[in-house]
């Protein structure tokens, strides 16, 4: 497969098969996870489509995305599926850690954990979290926004007991060392979000997963 041994695809780039979210925001175009919110279709609150294949605890995984400009997306990991307070319909609410991706990449390559403990760590920063303070600044490096592009974007999640790391087109954007047991999660499920604000589109394609 060309990423060395062990992953596997955990999308057929043909079917939703695997992933359960609302169609009237996902369906797969041009061998692409595709979310769309239109002028019709604008949400209230946060929606994701999600891997019902398990819930990884320690994985890689590798995927592409490409997002229009006023896009806002993300992807979840070691999450879990809860009620929606805003919008009590949408059955596909998370909780849980998020590698941000955003059009005007503001946000892209961010840790932040969505319905929770909110930044864990801006791109370009290194951080420690511990219970009951806001996150520790371990160190910073030049902010590599310059590597992520308007076209497909490649990224990487390394995902290994508490730390955390977020890479894209081979750059690191974050890391975080998650030193709180209260309020972390060592396992969860995988989904890709639509965001609220105006209308978007984002893409994921060339999902692969390997467990550790």
């Amino acid at each position: 497969d060309g990423d060395g041994e062990g992953f596997a695809p955990i999308f057929d780039g043909k079917s939703l098969t695997g992933w359960d979210g609302d169609p009237k925001y996902w369906r797969v175009e041009d061998g692409a996870i595709t979310g769309e919110i239109t002028p019709e279709t604008i949400v209230k609150s946060n929606t994701f489509i999600i891997w019902n294949g398990g819930q990884p605890r320690d994985f890689e995984l590798k995927l592409d995305y490409k997002i229009t400009g006023a896009g806002n997306s993300g992807i979840n990991y070691r999450s879990v599926v809860i009620p929606d307070p805003v919008t009590p319909s949408n059955r596909f609410a998370m909780r849980g850690y998020q590698c941000d991706i955003d059009g005007q990449n503001r946000y892209t390559g961010q840790n932040y954990e969505e319905k929770g403990r909110l930044f864990h760590a801006l791109r370009g920063q290194v951080t420690r979290r511990v219970t009951g303070r806001k996150p520790v600044l371990l160190s910073s490096f030049p902010d590599p926004k310059d590597a992520i592009t308007t076209d497909w974007n490649a990224v990487h999640l390394i995902i290994r007991g508490n730390t955390l790391i977020h890479m894209i087109n081979g750059q690191l954007m974050s890391m975080v060392i998650d030193d709180d047991p209260s309020g972390r999660k060592m396992e969860g499920q995988i989904g890709v979000q639509v965001h609220v604000g105006p209308p978007m589109r984002v893409q994921y394609r060339n999902i692969r997963l390997k467990n550790l």
